[in-house]
């Protein structure tokens, strides 16, 4: 079986989870979903072994210790950026960084595998940039592509060549396994489900 590497936009994935929460539980649970890590990357691995997993994205105050439980689950966590610096402005981009990554794994391994994204972002094909450019780049390379995203977050090109060229996997069919509600005093919360792999179509 091919190797598996996995390639994770922790930020899109998170607001497109803010968003679909609001949809299907109502405005109070945008607030309150978070991801459940390990469920995703059981999903995202679908019982492969996983060649390498990169995480990307900012990380506010208080959301350290989420990346350090998910280096627990195995994930290799390569890029993580303070939100800003004392201006307010944020000092590295992590998508571009993600997306060189992505690029440079793919040079240096001995023969193509698996990538799997998590993102909705594909905006810069049309300059030669972004994810759905790189997609397109390993793919022409050997490379077979699986994407997991928010349907309605997704960006639709980016969806519809995959659907052709891969496998996508809309998370919104797994919702009450990738994620969990708080509870509040006024707020029930919600824990996440058992990950079923019977429906998760994989490209190898």
């Amino acid at each position: 079986m091919e190797k598996v590497f996995i390639y994770w936009d922790n930020s899109n994935i998170f607001i497109g989870a803010k968003n679909f929460a609001e949809m299907r539980e109502g405005k109070l649970s945008r607030g309150l979903v978070r991801i459940h890590f390990k469920a995703l990357l059981r999903l995202v691995g679908a019982g492969r072994a996983v060649a390498k997993a990169v995480v990307a994205g900012s990380t506010p105050p208080g959301a350290r210790e989420l990346w350090d439980k998910l280096r627990g689950e195995g994930a290799q966590v390569e890029e993580l950026f303070d939100r800003g610096d004392r201006f307010g402005k944020e000092q590295e981009v992590p998508d571009e960084r993600l997306q060189n990554r992505m690029l440079l794994d793919a040079m240096k391994s001995d023969s193509p595998g698996v990538v799997v994204l998590l993102t909705g972002d594909g905006k810069g094909r049309e300059r030669e940039k972004g994810f759905y450019y790189a997609l397109e780049l390993l793919h022409a390379r050997g490379w077979r592509v699986e994407l997991l995203a928010w349907r309605d977050s997704c960006h639709r090109g980016m969806r519809e060549w995959v659907k052709k060229n891969g496998v996508f996997v809309p998370l919104d069919e797994h919702y009450n396994t990738v994620t969990f509600t708080k509870k509040t005093a006024i707020f029930p919360g919600r824990a996440a489900g058992w990950v079923n792999l019977s429906r998760r179509a994989t490209a190898n």
